[in-house]
C-alpha cells in the first residue's frame, strides 16, 4: 500500500509545473510550452513552475478542442499553479541561485 502511495505522487508530481522547469533539462520545458503554442516569451528561474502553469493557462487553445471541454481543464492548473507556488517557495534559495547563473529560460 505505501508503494503504491509513493508511485501515486511521483506521477501527480511529474505534471506540476515546478518539476517540469526545475527538475528536467530546459529544453524539454521549452519543448512543452511551444508544443501548447503559449505566448510566454521567456519563464524566470524563481517561482517558474507557478508562471510555467500561467503560461499554460494562456496557451492557445487547439482547433480541434471545443470551449467547454477546454476551459474545464483549467481548475487543475489553477490548483496546480497553487501545489507549484508552495514548491517554488520551498526551492526559492536554488532558483536564485540559478537565476544568477543560469539566466531565465527563454522559450523563442
Amino acid at each position: 500500500m505505501n508503494i503504491q502511495t509513493v508511485l501515486l505522487a511521483a506521477l501527480m508530481l511529474t505534471g506540476c509545473g515546478t518539476v517540469q522547469t526545475v527538475a528536467f533539462s530546459d529544453k524539454a520545458s521549452v519543448d512543452q510550452l511551444k508544443a501548447k503554442k503559449t505566448y510566454c516569451g521567456a519563464v524566470p528561474r524563481i517561482y517558474s513552475g507557478a508562471t510555467y502553469d500561467f503560461c499554460m493557462l494562456h496557451a492557445e487553445r487547439p482547433d480541434d478542442v471545443d470551449a467547454f471541454n477546454y476551459n474545464n481543464a483549467s481548475p487543475g492548473l489553477v490548483v496546480d499553479a497553487a501545489v507549484s507556488g508552495v514548491l517554488d517557495t520551498l526551492l526559492l534559495p536554488y532558483t536564485i541561485y540559478k537565476q544568477q547563473t543560469d539566466g531565465s529560460i527563454v522559450i523563442n
